[in-house]
């Protein structure tokens, strides 16, 4: 009989999925509360179809490319940290491998293991590969999954732009009478979606996360609009 196959993610894999998940998830949240506040605030102080879709327009890409630009700086700050802490684990058991030993038995033993148990573990995943055990039990890294700035990058940009969308789409295709509305009511259905899914993916309750997203998202165009307003009142 053959074994059944196992596909599940484990362990680092799972927790690194998760985050980028949830980190697609707040990217597309932000997406569409800046746009949405954006494009009702300049909706507050006209209804000019060319005006509308240029402000829509110039807060996505500006957005998206901070966005973009945020995560790889930020990732490859995490990913550069990685990289030295691999290289001064790399010169330890070169230079001193009984206390690296040591270290990592006491590790072991640290999470439950007897002292004996931990130590024939520690010994095996030394002479298999000491760096990587040290990584992986030590610094919590794996050394063949790195975190990838390119990748936070690109991410951030197209979750940022997929949620940026939908409100630039909704200032601009209803007919005049309609726009606010359907902008309105769409980014808030839009952002009871985004909180579900990011609660559901902290294990958190999503209907509170989603009453806060909506709250957010609502002051925030309740904000720029009431400032469109008085700014095209002023006729500024």
């Amino acid at each position: 009989m053959t074994e059944p196959t196992h596909e599940e993610a484990h362990g680092g894999a799972l927790a690194e999925r998760l985050n980028w998940l949830r980190a697609a998830v707040l990217g597309a949240n932000d997406g569409i509360v800046s746009t949405a506040g954006l494009v009702v605030g300049v909706a507050g102080a006209t209804d000019d179809r060319s005006a509308l879709l240029t402000a829509g327009l110039a807060g996505l890409l500006a957005g998206s490319m901070s966005m973009a630009a945020g995560e790889y700086v930020s990732v490859s700050t995490q990913r550069d940290s990685e990289k030295a802490a691999l290289a001064v684990e790399r010169r330890e058991l070169r230079e001193q491998p009984e206390a690296e030993l040591e270290e990592l038995t006491e590790l072991l033993q640290d999470r439950g293991l007897s002292w004996d148990v931990a130590r024939e573990a520690a010994v095996q995943l030394t002479e298999r590969d000491a760096l990587r055990a040290h990584a992986r039990v030590e610094l919590g890294i794996d050394p063949d999954q790195l975190t990838n700035p390119w990748h936070a990058a690109w991410a951030s940009f197209l979750s940022f732009t997929v949620g940026a969308l939908l409100p630039l789409l909704a200032i601009v295709l209803p007919p005049t009478g309609w726009r606010l509305a359907v902008t309105v009511l769409s980014s808030l259905a839009a952002l009871v979606l985004t909180g579900w899914s990011s609660a559901r993916l902290g294990a958190a309750d999503p209907v509170r996360a989603s009453l806060r997203n909506v709250a957010g998202g609502a002051l925030a165009m309740g904000v720029t609009y009431a400032a469109g307003t008085l700014l095209g009142a002023a006729g500024v």
